[in-house]
């Protein structure tokens, strides 16, 4: 094994500890906010969802009206929908990864998000 030097050894050792890290963070900041209720559960559902719902209802919208403006050999209202449903999912994915809703409103990001 020709690539495990200690350059290597000491690259994989700093990778585990910024993951130790970050789980420590993590654990800290859920027992600093303790345990959260069925309505936040519910809340941030319905962020989640309504992230998608919005950007196709959109989509939907704008492709009825080309449709009947400006009718072409396929369906604006279906390829805008498929858009929209995309964007959303992208947007959900965004706000649910970063935490942003768990966070609230003005919280700092985490250090690697900035």
């Amino acid at each position: 094994m020709a690539d495990e030097g200690p350059g290597r050894r000491r690259r994989d050792e700093r990778d585990l500890l910024d993951a130790v890290e970050r789980k420590e963070a993590r654990k800290l900041a859920a027992r600093r906010h303790g345990r959260r209720s069925i309505a936040f559960g519910l809340g941030l559902f319905g962020v989640v969802g309504w992230s998608v719902a919005i950007p196709t209802l959109v989509g939907i919208a704008l492709g009825l009206y080309l449709d009947r403006v400006a009718p072409l050999g396929f369906s604006w209202t279906l390829t805008l929908m498929i858009v929209g449903v995309g964007t959303g999912a992208l947007v959900a994915w965004s706000v649910a990864s970063t935490g942003a809703c768990a966070r609230g409103p003005g919280a700092a990001l985490p250090q690697g998000k900035r």
